[in-house]
């Protein structure tokens, strides 16, 4: 029986159908048989993984190709500029499947087109760049899609401690990582589960729901002239005092398209103009709710109103840094707080600076788990483990070691290991010298800011390329934690160039087997 992977809709006649059909089912590989074979030093094509294995024709039939973050979004754009709505919304997700918005990039954008999804600022990673370019390709389609029907009958109620009924917790404690002096803090956060039931696997992530910050908050409640104490209905649809619905359930960092609407109606048209300008200019992805209401004094809404006009305060999702076999019923963080001067004013990280400033031991905190998709310590606990995690990247590989020592996996461990400065930044450090010492763990450190030329974990990777291609060659994993739009870019560059230069391959060969590795699920990567 012949095996058909053109789709019975596709515009071609039998005798086009029957061509592409042999093409692909012999580049895919249809036929069985696997590559093979050696290259130039002897060294087997086949080394990094077989990418095709495992991949049904369904899947080899549609690529997207913008599903690459290292891409600028008007790349991605330009790739999807033919492809049907949700390949186009899909173009303009952040392409870090990070889960952050409840979605994958591919199933939030098939979520909006179909009009199940409302919300179009879920994109964390994304941020007002993604907000804008989903809704100037929904004006371009004309109008949003209506709402999908609903079910009727009452739902089950969602299991405990996931992201529609997250479990309450509580902070054992938390403690700076960074060293006096340091231009960081970075807290290290002990949470207990014993009482909550929820569960973890090394490589998951916490997601939180964090409080915003009461300054910015009682500064809302200024500018509106009001009291506070007004009842409203939240975005989450509790009806609370307006203090408390600004500080648990409304996002303040993300203008929504409604609350620009609210603004340009009546007062002074002046500044219903300077509203109008903010929106269709890039500024307003830096726009924050008190700098939008601040732009119309005169139009002062209603807390019901305000309230209505903002979407809702969505979780954060960080990389479990601890081990359950090391930490028996407690989960670890390791949070960067995040603080920027933008428009004239101090801008803090809603999350980070709710972990760093204001939560105390004791103190609750309503989480979930997100499972990892293949981000975990190797199967085979013999197999070589490579670790990339600079900064707060260093969350995960944390647990992926205290797994491989509490289960007493003898494979050798590898981690790369970068930030600012060693005498006030090296995260860890207490934990990792000892692992060192006792011959658990190879350890390359990257310190950028402690001599005159700038050094990365990419460039101690390269450094040590003809080892770490070995590693490879032993069938080793290789792991990547970080931000996503320069370091991990950085990393994934010099990875070719090693397999490149030390497998003896040309650059889009190695290109090739570095893509093979990611889809053998040998190159994994967790990055935001």
């Amino acid at each position: 029986m012949s095996l058909s992977l053109i789709p019975d809709s596709a515009p071609f006649s039998p005798e086009q159908r029957a061509w592409l059909n042999g093409f692909l089912s012999g580049w895919l590989g249809v036929n069985g048989e696997q590559p093979g074979g050696l290259n130039g030093n002897g060294v087997a094509l086949g080394l990094l993984g077989d990418g095709d294995q495992g991949r049904t024709p369904a899947q080899a039939e549609e690529e997207f190709p913008w599903h690459d973050p290292g891409l600028a979004i008007v790349e991605r754009l330009d790739l999807a500029a033919e492809k049907p709505l949700p390949r186009r919304l899909m173009a303009a997700m952040a392409q870090l499947d990070c889960g952050a918005c409840g979605y994958q990039c591919q199933t939030y954008a098939e979520a909006i087109a179909a009009g199940e999804e409302k919300c179009l600022t879920l994109c964390a990673p994304g941020g007002g760049e993604t907000a804008k370019a989903v809704k100037a390709i929904l004006k371009e389609q004309g109008a949003a899609p209506a709402a999908a029907p609903t079910m009727n009958g009452a739902s089950r109620p969602a299991p405990a401690g996931t992201r529609q009924n997250p479990a309450v917790a509580r902070v054992k404690a938390i403690r700076n990582l960074n060293g006096p002096g340091s231009a960081k803090h970075t807290a290290h956060v002990e949470i207990d589960l014993a009482d909550c039931g929820v569960a973890y696997k090394v490589g998951d992530a916490l997601g939180v729901f964090p409080a915003n910050c009461p300054e910015l908050v009682e500064a809302i409640i200024d500018a509106l002239g009001a009291k506070g104490d007004e009842l409203v209905e939240s975005p989450a649809g509790r009806e609370l005092p307006l203090r408390e619905a600004l500080r648990l359930d409304c996002d303040l960092a993300t203008v929504d398209d409604a609350l620009v609407e609210l603004l340009q109606n009546g007062g002074d048209p002046a500044e219903a103009d300077a509203v109008r300008r903010t929106e269709e200019s890039d500024s307003l992805c830096e726009c924050d709710v008190l700098d939008l209401i601040r732009l119309a004094p005169s139009r002062r809404p209603t807390p019901a109103e305000l309230a209505g006009a903002l979407g809702r305060l969505q979780p954060r999702l960080y990389s479990i840094a601890s081990s359950p076999l090391a930490h028996p019923g407690e989960v670890h963080l390791t949070v960067g707080r995040v603080e920027t001067e933008l428009r004239g004013r101090r801008r803090k990280g809603v999350a980070s600076t709710m972990f760093a400033d204001r939560l105390q031991p004791g103190d609750e905190v309503r989480v979930f788990v997100h499972a990892a998709h293949g981000f975990t310590v190797p199967a085979d606990p013999a197999a070589p483990m490579i670790m990339v995690g600079p900064g707060t990247g260093i969350a995960p590989f944390r647990a992926f070691l205290e797994e491989r020592i509490a289960t007493g996996a003898p494979g050798p461990n590898w981690l790369f290991f970068g930030d600012q400065r060693r005498a006030t930044d090296f995260l860890y450090q207490e934990e990792l010298e000892p692992l060192v010492a006792a011959g658990r763990l190879r350890l390359d450190l990257a310190f950028s800011r402690d001599q005159d030329e700038k050094i990365y974990v990419q460039t101690r990777m390269l450094a040590a390329g003809e080892e770490l291609f070995r590693w490879l060659a032993e069938g080793g994993s290789f792991f990547v934690c970080g931000d996503a739009k320069r370091m991990a870019v950085d990393v994934d560059r010099a990875l070719c160039e090693i397999v490149a230069r030390h497998g003896g391959l040309s650059p889009e060969a190695a290109a090739q087997h570095v893509d093979e590795l990611r889809r053998s699920g040998r190159y994994v990567r967790d990055v935001y």
